[in-house]
């Protein structure tokens, strides 16, 4: 299949206060605009108060194009803040209801790598789980049948390599669901790496856990167009011993 356009960005550090510069962009056009997302960053304001990317994504347009009285902006889908990689905005109201109904619909195809200590057995699956989010604790629970509140969620994973020790995993979510990556793959017994909430021995000190959203691909909304956005891994001395391990479609 012809992916059609594909951009990575410079790859950028970690830090939270930093505004979004042309190199944090992998793709932009009129109607759409990609971030490559630092791990820590929160996609939408939350009780800590923190500068949610979405303003300083807000920011960046309203400075580059001159807008003095802002820039619209429409999020269209979320990464746990300790995620880092791609994330996708709508820069028109037209595009913005298109891309919902294709997230709603599944027409975007979402490819995530992960990296844990422990080999998945067996390497290639597909899981299924009924999640159930505590929302005063931020903390979803996987159930192997459904209950009451839980929402089906579902995704295939394959182990890709191991080095040095750890493994890195390829994983294609099927559904979106609140930490579902997470909780799916440590229910597996293979909790991602700095994820202490799920189960990991030790968190870090960046408020980083090792799950990179790698690359979406989906029809252009507007133009009918295929798009294929690459996210270059962060830079921290750990993510670039995988990334040439990696699909780049």
């Amino acid at each position: 299949m012809d992916h059609g356009l594909t951009k990575m960005a410079k790859p950028v550090f970690i830090y939270n206060n930093r505004e979004i510069t042309d190199d944090d962009v992998l793709y932009e056009d009129n109607h759409l605009i990609a971030i490559n997302k630092r791990a820590g960053d929160i996609v939408q304001v939350d009780e800590t108060g923190d500068e949610p990317l979405e303003e300083k994504v807000k920011t960046y347009i309203a400075k580059k194009y001159n807008k003095p009285n802002g820039a619209f902006l429409g999020v269209v889908h979320r990464l746990d803040r300790p995620v880092s990689g791609v994330i996708l905005f709508a820069k028109t109201s037209k595009a913005l209801d298109r891309i919902n109904a294709m997230f709603k619909s599944r027409d975007m195809h979402k490819t995530y790598y992960a990296v844990t200590r422990c080999k998945p057995n067996p390497e290639t699956g597909n899981l299924v789980h009924w999640l159930v989010k505590n929302q005063q604790k931020n903390v979803t629970k996987a159930h192997d049948a459904e209950v009451k509140g839980s929402m089906r969620s579902e995704l295939n994973y394959k182990l890709v390599a191991e080095v040095n020790g750890y493994s890195l995993i390829e994983v294609d979510p099927i559904t979106g669901r609140p930490h579902q990556i997470r909780v799916q793959l440590a229910t597996l017994g293979c909790p991602i790496v700095g994820d202490n909430k799920y189960g990991y021995p030790r968190g870090s000190l960046r408020k980083s856990i090792s799950l990179h959203a790698r690359r979406l691909q989906f029809i252009h909304p507007i133009k009918k167009e295929p798009v294929s956005i690459i996210a270059p891994v962060p830079p921290d001395g750990f993510w670039e011993k995988f990334e040439s391990l990696m699909v780049s479609e």
